[in-house]
Order: structure tokens, then sequence, then C-alpha cells
């Protein structure tokens, strides 16, 4: 899979699975900004192909509805489905 890593604060392996056309998406990504936060992201509309199914299938594993945005945390063990801005808030320790 290629992301794109965005520089700042190190939280944990924090990757955001997005589509460049989703509203939600684009406010998820400036809230992990705002917080100043290290993380990788990749839009799933620009991959085609293998590279498309293979992040399909990393989404579904940790959110089987396939929702955007969805944020993986850690190894795994944790996912954030859709514009949670309290969660994220609250996750990265920022009120």
């Amino acid at each position: 899979m290629t992301f794109t890593h965005i520089d700042g604060r190190d939280a944990g392996n924090i990757r955001l699975f997005a589509l460049s056309t989703c509203v939600w998406c684009k406010k998820t990504k400036a809230l992990l900004e705002e917080l100043g936060l290290a993380y990788d992201f990749v839009f799933v509309d620009h991959l085609e192909g293998d590279a498309k199914a293979q992040v399909m299938e990393e989404v579904r594993r940790h959110n089987p509805s396939c929702s955007f945005p969805t944020i993986v945390l850690g190894d795994g063990g944790r996912c954030i489905k859709g514009f949670q801005e309290d969660e994220i808030r609250q996750l990265m320790g920022k009120p």
C-alpha cells in the first residue's frame, strides 16, 4: 500500500483511509493536522486494480461497512469510522 506521510507529533501509527471527494474525509484530515499529529493517508479513489483491492480488503478488515473516512490506530486494534471529532480529540488527548 502506498500511503502519503504527514509529519507531526507521534501519537502511534495512525492510518487514514479516505476518498478525495469526501467532505468528511477532508474534515478528518484537517482535524488531524490541527492537532499536529503525524499520520499516513491514502485516497482510495485514486487507486486502481490490485492496489485498490488490497486497500479495500484492509478497510473491510477494520470497518466491514467500508465507509469513509476510516482511521486505523496502532496495529489495527482500534478503528474510528466516519468523522468522529470528539472521539479523535479524546483519543489523541486534546479536549
